[in-house]
């Protein structure tokens, strides 16, 4: 065989397995048996391995990738990924509607009837012409989505090529996971059109699939995986992709975030511009509708080559939406994914462009997760673990349970007020379910079935740690904004400064991402550098040495290379991340801005705050808008003590150095301000919110006070729209804040 006739069979093999792998892994209805697949491969491997500059990208003889990667690397998304908010009961999707219906009303759109599509038409703004019109939950159409339990994946392609594949990460940067990806079969390599764009999906692995890993598991007397989720996960991210394709994963695909065609004169479009007529036209001369609604997305999607689950329905109302959700609850475990809700979104797409996002998810969609599940174990023991603050927090050791799809053997108690509360003993029978299907937690007491055995469980007298005094701190402590009312509770902290516990947490938290952000210096080697002695404060940090490291059990030459290196880089850091680093109690982020912004220009570096801070009164820390009592009483004590001063002066002989940089404001319109945020804003995130009055030289504060000028309220505001009252703080709504910044 010649080269010409080897690329001729080359092309017809690859199509011909293209086309039954679609059938198999996308439609569910192979045509021809494993043994006529695996035949057809081999040829194609064969001739690949004959004719080398005839393996094409797209072949499917490279779903496995070849050597194993020694890192991910890390990935900027294209466009920003958001998670959709949670809702667990009808109430709240009835609540979810009604906030949507108020958006529109006050974006002064409205919907026609006549449109099949449901597409927005935007009034006039101009000449008093434009109207607000009362929208009814006949307007809407949504579509509902089974919501699977998976892993999130973000998919490149160009000119319909499969070129990038990532996970979520953050939302801003996830981690590249191509030649993982690859090996999932119901993904295509080449898609059925000559697109480029960016496509989310979900990844995920059968629960057939994970008995049979588990079983093969089990054989090796290697740990079982809980549940599909997790398998999917652990397998997604494997550095070899031959262990990723073993697992035989599989996927869905749901969402469009950009699209191009080819075609010399389109742009790449962002979702926000799906509906410009000139890109339509483009489309239509591929034959491709660019899709107005959901369901024509997914249509598309489909239709571009991509696994589309089928298990969705356009509903004109949430009575709608509420009867597929029930369906689903008793079907869910018949299907061989894991199902934990259904995902509603608004069908037009102009309607989601227009209602956007908040700070952390879309507002045209929500997910409508499915009832956390509920089991009843033991409390076999109770311990208690110590925080950064010297916080006692009590830890229920309980008999593990399988709970919403994984084992659960621990559950938080918060503090001896909440074990008063649930009368809760050791020996107990309690009930548990993972909140949200993510924290366990212990919600009643079934004290019925007791023996008489069960033991009352008392707070320690000492640190369990380190054996020094603890003592009792009586709080108000609010609970989430939404509920608006505070709460009164007891803390239990140890006042040893020395304490092991203390001392680890404090040291995790110096080095994290919104501290010094030293890269791979997680939990488990701070505190493995602690019990080798290597360190005992946070300045001793940066006396280590790549010899003080290679000795140690978890390090080899070039890991301890890479920690001395980040921690090299992290040695120069912003003021204000230097001082939410150094863990003083009720000095967070915003309070740490607030300090970085009021310093005085005298105050220059490292040395300069050694000398100064100490001599700053409570008074002095309160004259600065926005820091209470608390906050400034810390400050004082923190400063006044000379372990930590001393701390300061070796991390600036060791070369740390601290940036102080004042933002320039161009537009002083809030100069002199403070402003404190409650409730849920709709037209900014909060975000921007906060970016808006820095700009224009405001402030923002975490609580209200005398001192605050001005409480922005959103919908369902908080206590801190009561104490505004109270206290007769000026209460303004986002309409007010816009006229305000002009």
């Amino acid at each position: 065989m010649d080269k010409y006739q080897a690329e001729n069979r080359i092309r017809k093999l690859s199509g011909e397995i293209n086309k039954l792998r679609y059938q198999y892994h996308v439609l569910d209805a192979p045509e021809v048996t494993d043994e006529v697949y695996s035949s057809l491969m081999d040829e194609l491997k064969s001739l690949e391995e004959k004719f080398p500059e005839l393996q094409f990208g797209d072949s499917p003889t490279q779903r496995i990738g070849g050597k194993p990667l020694e890192k991910f690397q890390k990935v900027v998304h294209a466009v920003r990924q958001w998670s959709f908010s949670d809702i667990f009961s009808f109430s709240d999707l009835q609540k979810w509607e009604e906030r949507t219906l108020r958006l529109i009303s006050k974006s002064k759109i409205q919907i026609s009837n006549e449109s099949q599509n449901s597409k927005l038409k935007t009034l006039p703004t101009g000449g008093g012409q434009a109207k607000n019109h009362k929208l009814s939950t006949t307007n809407l159409d949504y579509v509902a989505e089974i919501k699977i339990d998976g892993l999130k994946i973000i998919l490149t392609y160009k000119d319909g090529f499969f070129i990038q594949g990532a996970t979520r990460g953050d939302g801003l940067i996830g981690e590249d996971v191509t030649e993982n990806l690859k090996t999932i079969q119901s993904l295509p390599l080449r898609l059925n059109y000559p697109v480029s764009g960016v496509f989310v999906g979900e990844c995920f692995l059968g629960k057939s699939e994970l008995s049979r890993i588990n079983a093969d598991r089990e054989k090796r007397g290697e740990a079982l995986f809980a549940n599909s989720r997790n398998a999917a996960a652990g397998s997604i991210r494997q550095l070899d992709p031959k262990i990723a394709a073993s697992r035989k994963l599989d996927c869905f695909i749901y969402d469009i975030d950009q699209l191009e065609i080819q075609n010399p004169k389109s742009k790449i479009q962002n979702k926000s511009q799906i509906s410009n007529s000139n890109i339509q036209n483009n489309f239509l001369q591929t034959a491709l509708k660019f899709p107005q609604t959901q369901i024509e997305e997914l249509a598309l999607l489909k239709k571009l080559g991509f696994k589309v689950n089928s298990e969705t329905k356009l509903c004109k109302s949430v009575e709608e939406v509420e009867e597929f959700y029930q369906s689903w609850i008793h079907e869910k475990d018949s299907e061989d994914y894991g199902i934990d809700g259904v995902v509603l979104k608004i069908n037009s797409i102009s309607m989601q462009n227009m209602l956007g996002y908040t700070g952390k998810s879309p507002r045209w969609g929500v997910a409508y997760k499915f009832p956390a599940e509920k089991v009843t174990t033991v409390v076999e023991d109770v311990s208690v673990q110590v925080g950064r603050t010297g916080a006692l927090t009590p830890l229920a050791h309980l008999r593990p349970v399988s709970v919403a799809g994984s084992t659960v053997s621990r559950a938080t108690l918060h503090n001896e007020d909440e074990i008063k509360r649930l009368d809760l003993r050791i020996g107990d029978t309690v009930v548990i379910h993972k909140a949200g299907d993510i924290i366990p937690e212990i919600v009643e007491v079934l004290p019925g079935l007791r023996t008489g055995k069960e033991k009352k469980f008392q707070m320690p007298k000492t640190c369990p740690i380190c054996g020094g005094p603890v003592k009792r701190e009586v709080i108000i402590k609010p609970k989430k904004e939404e509920d608006g009312n505070g709460q009164e509770s007891a803390a239990t902290y140890c006042i040893n400064p020395s304490c092991f516990a203390v001392e680890k947490e404090k040291l995790i938290h110096f080095v994290s991402k919104k501290g010094f952000n030293i890269d791979g210096m997680g939990e488990k080697i701070v505190e493995h550098l602690l019990s080798e002695n290597l360190i005992s404060n946070m300045a001793e940090i940066f006396e280590l040495k790549v010899g003080d490291l290679e000795p140690l059990e978890r390090f080899a030459e070039k890991s301890a290379a890479n920690l001395i290196e980040s921690i090299e880089k992290s040695k120069a850091i912003k003021f204000e991340k230097f001082l939410f680093a150094l863990g003083i109690r009720h000095v967070g982020e915003e309070t740490a801005l607030l300090i970085s912004k009021d310093i005085n220009a005298q105050i220059q570096n490292l040395k300069d705050v050694i000398e100064y801070f100490p001599k700053i009164t409570v008074d002095d820390w309160r004259n600065i808008k926005g820091i209470g009592e608390k906050s400034a009483q810390s400050l004082v004590n923190w400063f006044s003590h000379d372990n930590n001063l001393e701390q300061l002066r070796k991390m600036d002989e060791l070369g740390v150095q601290v940036i102080f940089h004042k933002p320039q404001t161009t537009n002083h319109k809030l100069a002199g301000t403070t402003f404190v945020l409650t409730g849920e804003l709709q037209d900014f995130t909060r975000d921007q919110v906060k970016d808006i009055i820095r700009e224009k030289g405001g402030q923002i504060s975490s609580s209200v006070s005398k001192k605050t000028d001005y409480v922005l309220v959103g919908d369902n505001p908080g206590s801190k729209y009561d104490k505004a009252k109270e206290l007769g703080v000026k209460i303004i709504s986002e309409e007010e804040f816009r006229k305000m910044i002009g």
